[in-house]
């Protein structure tokens, strides 16, 4: 509810608001909106993003005689300082070049700002026709009646066979340019909206880390109920509806039949001629892509949470066995001290004394070992004909430059192929070798994603006794070898 009050707080504590209110929006919002969203960049270091602020006060200091009283690096630091919250600061694992990313507050900013602009064509008939479609979704979806149901797919079968009847007929219906640049428009919001999406979820999920560490660092009391603690905030984020909407937005995305059909789709309207003319951005056609690399940074996200849950784990464990140790050594001291001045009377009392006792015949018998004299052969020149060198040769070489032109091939026929796929275009000739060489090069030459939830199962002939071929099976996660343009 937009009261006073509400209003009042968001100007003063809302980072979006104050952007607006800076005295250099207009340097900040074109520079950020160039720098990130044109380009749709995740992350940029401070040496390349500092660059272009140069260039860019600069060209403003060339052409209007404006000049600035900060470095660019200067400028970066502020505006990702907490009381700004227009940048995020922070460093890659691994690196120490400082790492920028844009904030959601700002997004949201420079998206408010680009509604602003004047549009020449406003539609509203496509917005209608899916606001219809969405009711009628919600509708149907919930609806737990039989024959409601099957009263309304008998209506939908009707209204299709009854459009087969006209275009049968020759009565083709055709969107015309209007109703096609409309649909276009919000095709366009609606794609560069997943991406400002991927940026507040993610902020959500780093937010459950930064409280997750906190909490790590000042706990007192007992692992288990920090672990049921932690654990209960992760699984209360994963089944939360953002959290379900998400997954089922990335799984969706992971399949292939859905890549290769939004790709079609996508180059099919770009290469219409009314599209054409409006000169849409050429990275439309790989927005599916970008998609990708965004869940991969919210992948991450999750992954460093884990990653920081296991280091506390050993931490604590690495503790609880000093203590032990400690103890230990203490009673050890203890003994050493009490070691000359022993107790008088009785320290061990046994109650039925025994021995232990080995029979003779329980004892194995003595046996000599079998030793293995090689024979001393000298070869003349005149015996290495009779030699065989055939058996030098025949070892197990994977073809590695084979196996990469498989999946090169696969990958320029489609942009999405599973490992799976892989081996049934090509069965593994020499087993579990050359199923190890797939995975060296899904690792070091191929971009790959694995699908942990799902399981493949690959098969393949190895050489058995007598010369019976046995089948060998092997379940690895999924695998998912990804084509980038």
């Amino acid at each position: 509810m937009l009261d006073y009050q509400t209003l009042r707080v968001l100007r003063e504590r809302h980072p979006a608001w104050r952007l607006l209110c800076a005295d250099q929006a207009v340097l900040i919002c074109s520079f950020l909106h160039r720098a990130f969203i044109l380009k749709n960049e995740r992350v940029l270091g401070a040496e390349a993003l500092a660059s272009a602020l140069t260039d860019e006060l600069y060209a403003i200091a060339d052409r209007d005689g404006t000049t600035f009283g900060k470095t660019p690096l200067e400028y970066l630091n502020d505006w990702a300082s907490p009381e700004k919250g227009w940048l995020r600061s922070f460093y890659k694992v691994g690196t120490d070049e400082q790492q920028f990313d844009l904030t959601p507050a700002t997004e949201k900013a420079l998206e408010w700002l680009g509604s602003l602009a004047e549009r020449t064509f406003v539609g509203t008939e496509s917005r209608l026709k899916t606001a219809f479609d969405l009711l009628r979704q919600m509708a149907e979806g919930s609806e737990r009646d039989p024959a409601k149901r099957l009263a309304e797919l008998r209506r939908k079968r009707e209204e299709i066979d009854a459009e087969i009847s006209r275009v049968v007929g020759g009565d083709i219906p055709i969107l015309d340019d209007v109703a096609v640049q409309e649909r276009f428009q919000q095709v366009q919001q609606l794609v560069r909206g997943i991406l400002t999406d991927f940026r507040e979820v993610e902020q959500n999920l780093r937010q459950l880390d930064r409280q997750t560490r906190e909490k790590i660092a000042s706990w007192d009391g007992a692992k288990g109920e920090l672990l049921d603690d932690v654990m209960g905030e992760r699984d209360a984020i994963t089944d939360s509806d953002q959290g379900r909407s998400f997954q089922a937005f990335w799984d969706f995305l992971l399949a292939s039949d859905r890549q290769e059909e939004l790709a079609q789709l996508l180059e099919r309207v770009l290469g219409l001629p009314v599209i054409l003319k409006l000169a849409p951005d050429a990275r439309l056609a790989r927005i599916h892509y970008d998609w990708l690399d965004a869940g991969r940074h919210t992948q991450r996200t999750v992954a460093q949470l884990s990653q920081q849950l296991r280091r506390f784990l050993d931490d604590r464990a690495f503790l609880e066995n000093r203590r032990i140790m400690d103890l230990l050594r203490g009673v050890e001291a203890r003994a050493l001290a009490l070691r000359d001045s022993a107790p008088d009377g009785t320290i061990v009392s046994l109650t039925i004394p025994g021995a232990d006792i080995y029979l003779p015949l329980e004892r194995p018998l003595f046996r000599i070992r079998a030793t293995t004299t090689l024979p001393e052969l000298v070869l003349n020149a005149d015996d290495v004909d009779d030699i065989d060198p055939r058996a030098l040769f025949d070892q197990v070489v994977v073809d590695t430059a084979g196996l990469r032109a498989n999946l090169n091939r696969l990958l320029e026929e489609r942009s999405l192929v599973t490992l799976k796929d892989a081996i049934e275009a090509r069965p593994l000739e020499h087993g579990l070798a050359e199923l190890v060489a797939y995975l060296q090069l899904a690792s070091r030459e191929f971009e790959t994603t694995l699908d942990e939830e799902t399981d493949d199962e690959v098969t393949w002939q190895a050489p058995g006794r007598d010369g019976v071929a046995i089948e060998r099976r092997a379940r690895l996660p999924r695998v998912i070898f990804v084509r980038y343009t």
